[in-house]
């Protein structure tokens, strides 16, 4: 991924945090040199000190099946983006997009069944548990989680790689960066209002 210096983000830890914000993924392997890809819920998951993507798809998609004669895959996490009109600038200039987006390189293995028993344990943990009828593992049926797991398949990619970049409009001056803000919340659009509590988020940092 192209990333000039003033977007590029080399703190680790606010890379993992991003990514367990932003875990709707998209694995993108090659299959007789085209790429596929596929859209995907994942999570970042750490075993002794390496950090693993994990994640499972259909057993009919045979993207999986390309896994063990690729040396890596690439994954990639987006988070808010919008459009920015320069128009919110005070001298005249180009408009541009602003967004946020995290890809990590690795080597995909399969999971056992046991692995992925854990780890979809793990997920609906994630997205279950706040709720006010949570459909956790242990109280779905034998016979229902014995047939879906028969048309899955379990995966898991040893983070190797990992390009970050939040292109959040850094290198304007401050009173750019303000009206930025101050017009992507007043837009129509919920991901750019998303997009401004992030840079609102940020404006401490920025010069």
């Amino acid at each position: 991924m192209y990333i000039p210096k003033h977007f590029k983000v080399t703190d680790i830890q606010e890379v993992y945090k991003f990514i367990q914000a932003h875990s709707f993924g998209t694995l993108v392997t090659t299959k007789n040199g085209r790429p596929i890809a596929t859209h995907l819920p994942l999570q970042l998951v750490k075993e002794d000190e390496a950090f693993y993507i994990t994640g499972h798809m259909a057993y009919g998609n045979s993207q999986w099946r390309t896994f063990e004669a690729a040396e890596e895959v690439l994954v990639m996490f987006q988070g808010p983006h919008a459009y920015i009109s320069s128009s919110w600038y005070e001298k005249e200039n180009v408009p541009t997009w602003n967004y946020q987006a995290v890809h990590v390189y690795g080597k995909a293995s399969i999971l056992n069944e046991e692995e992925l028993k854990q780890d979809l344990t793990k997920l609906l943990e994630k997205y279950e548990n706040h709720r006010d009828a949570p459909v956790l593992w242990d109280k779905l049926s034998p016979s229902l989680l014995e047939k879906e797991l028969k048309g899955i398949v379990g995966f898991k990619i040893k983070a190797g790689e990992i390009q970050a970049a939040y292109k959040l409009s850094q290198n304007r001056n401050q009173t750019d960066y303000g009206n930025i803000i101050d017009n992507l919340q007043n837009e129509n659009n919920s991901i750019s209002n998303e997009l401004a509590a992030v840079m609102e988020k940020g404006s401490k940092n920025h010069l």
